[in-house]
């Protein structure tokens, strides 16, 4: 008589092991993901007084106009009734990819000042809880931090957890650019720390530019915190989720077409942000050259190939990384898809020795700050592979300073 093996295959088991995870997130933390706010946000506010408005006797263009559109609106005014628009409406032009980005950076300081005054106001709220006085306080020190001189302030959004993103350098005159998109439990209060600086979206694109000066001193760069999307809180439904990403893909592309200049771009995503930057890349605009993975939990694809996009696709895990331990597959929504560091996935493996873990991969001295350096300048050959085949620099030319390899 046959004998016959019933038990589950292993992609099987996996599949069956995730919906255990779900069902044990759900009982746990609820489908957090449907929480919507009801009231008006402040940038909401802002967006429809601009709606509202005029300039000269005209009516202003529509705020989700494409960021061409809305850059040739900027471009016809004169200097004094832009620094208007952005004195009226400060959140909504600090918000508009298309706008000047220095009046972006000016409006952000303006909407930073009075949601600071805003909150120092709260820390004194005899109405607020004692827990909502200490939030007060911990906001009203990061809105301190964020307008102290120096800082430039690409996109700031105070309510809920909040949104912000920050540029080092020159945006206009960099000839490359690179963006820092994080993943999970990133918001305005996490998005620079004291402790742990090198897992915050601040210590990353710091630590980022500072490498990427040491790699090529002659190569003008600019670098991106962006944390201007309403990241995962925790690892609940929604880190198990594409439905924050789908969001952030949409903003992440929106910000990189409203930036100014041709100069090459390249994508460094943490964690969940690798989620975002996958399900961005069919869309990305040509500019952008490079997309480069760390820790991640999947792109949404099997295959790099099925990203559909022109960038190249690089990827790295250190192997202390928790992140190994997840369910590399997709499931009824639930989980991200493969994991782009395996061999069949297709993606450019580099090194990340010395990364120390999942929140590692930015701190100074690690061969994954160094990869992702030799990469936002454009020396590919230079950069190290995770396999001794160096199949990672397979194709690839020295230097590109200015345009793809």
């Amino acid at each position: 008589m046959t004998s016959f093996d019933t038990s589950p295959q292993p992609a099987v088991r996996r599949a069956l092991l995730a919906l255990v995870v779900v069902f044990v997130m759900l009982a746990t933390t609820g489908w957090t993901a449907l929480r919507n706010q009801r009231e008006a946000t402040p940038l909401q506010a802002s967006l429809s007084a601009w709606e509202k408005g005029r300039i000269a006797g005209h009516r202003l263009p529509d705020p989700r106009s494409a960021p061409e559109r809305l850059a040739r609106f900027f471009a016809s005014l004169s200097e004094g009734q832009r620094t208007a628009l952005a004195r009226r409406y400060p959140l909504a032009v600090g918000n508009m990819n298309g706008a000047p980005v220095s009046l972006r950076y000016r409006a952000n300081r303006i909407a930073l000042g009075k949601a600071l005054g805003i909150e120092r106001e709260r820390v004194h709220d005899s109405r607020l809880t004692p827990a909502g006085q200490r939030q007060a306080a911990r906001r009203t020190d990061r809105f301190e931090a964020l307008l102290r001189p120096g800082r430039h302030i690409l996109a700031f959004d105070p309510s809920g957890p909040g949104r912000v993103a920050e540029v080092l350098g020159d945006l206009r005159t960099a000839e490359r650019v690179s963006v820092v998109v994080p993943g999970a439990d990133t918001d305005l209060l996490t998005f620079q720390r004291t402790h742990r600086r090198y897992a915050a979206p601040v210590g990353m694109a710091r630590s980022l530019y500072a490498a990427e000066r040491e790699a090529d001193p002659t190569t003008r760069t600019a670098v991106i915190a962006w944390a201007d999307y309403t990241a995962p809180s925790g690892l609940g439904m929604d880190a198990a989720t594409a439905m924050r990403a789908e969001d952030g893909a949409v903003r992440l592309n929106a910000m990189l077409r409203g930036l100014p200049g041709n100069a090459p771009v390249s994508l460094f995503c943490h964690s969940y942000g690798s989620v975002v930057c996958g399900l961005a890349a069919p869309a990305l605009p040509d500019r952008v050259t490079d997309i480069a993975v760390a820790g991640s939990p999947g792109m949404r694809v099997e295959k790099a190939s099925q990203l559909d996009t022109s960038a190249r696709v690089w990827a790295m895990r250190d192997a202390d990384d928790w992140i190994e331990d997840v369910p590399y597959l997709e499931f009824g929504g639930l989980g991200h898809g493969a994991d782009p560091v395996a061999a069949g996935f297709g993606a450019r493996v580099l090194s990340a020795r010395e990364a120390e873990g999942h929140s590692g991969y930015f701190v100074p001295g690690t061969d994954s700050l160094r990869n992702f350096a030799e990469i936002g300048v454009g020396a590919y050959r230079a950069v190290s592979c995770a396999r001794e085949d160096d199949a990672c620099r397979a194709g690839l030319s020295g230097t590109a300073a200015t345009g793809r390899a």
